[in-house]
């Protein structure tokens, strides 16, 4: 009869053992010359230890931030203050502008209004004695007398 052959299985699992010096046991090293190898530098890993790594594969430095400046800022920005103020002058100057030009037009409709009341007085005037002169009589003013008599009758 054909007895079974016995093949070996996959290798077993050998289950963790902290006492075991295996562990700890350096591996077959290479040499490795100083030449060989660029620079190193230790860089912690993420469990906190401190690890070598080839210094061009190193995460760049961190650079330190410039302290800010703590010093207190106004208690109003003086950007807004320089636009208020530009408001509150525009305003009075647009205020003062329309004043005087309410002004200039208000003595520009009364010198129009008086100039004609004067141009008109001196046309009658300058008319006045070439009518009169034209027609050869005094003028043509008439004279009316209104006489009202009141008698008081008492009846008593």
């Amino acid at each position: 009869m054909n007895e079974p052959v016995l093949r070996p299985g996959p290798p077993t699992a050998s289950a963790y053992d902290p006492a075991s010096v295996d562990l700890y046991a350096p591996g077959p090293a290479a040499v490795e010359l100083a030449a060989d190898r660029g620079p190193v530098v230790w860089v912690p890993d993420a469990y906190g230890r401190m690890v070598p790594m080839p210094k061009h594969l190193a995460p760049p430095a961190i650079v330190r931030p410039e302290p800010r400046d703590l010093t207190p800022l106004p208690l109003l920005d003086p950007i807004a203050q320089r636009f208020l103020a530009a408001g509150v002058g525009g305003g009075a100057a647009s205020a003062g502008v329309g004043w005087g030009i309410g002004q200039a037009i208000s003595a520009a409709a009364g010198f129009g209004s008086g100039t004609v009341m004067w141009i008109a007085l001196a046309v009658l005037a300058w008319r006045m004695p070439v009518r009169t002169i034209a027609d050869g009589r005094r003028g043509s003013t008439v004279h009316i007398r209104k006489a009202v008599f009141k008698r008081g009758h008492f009846h008593g």
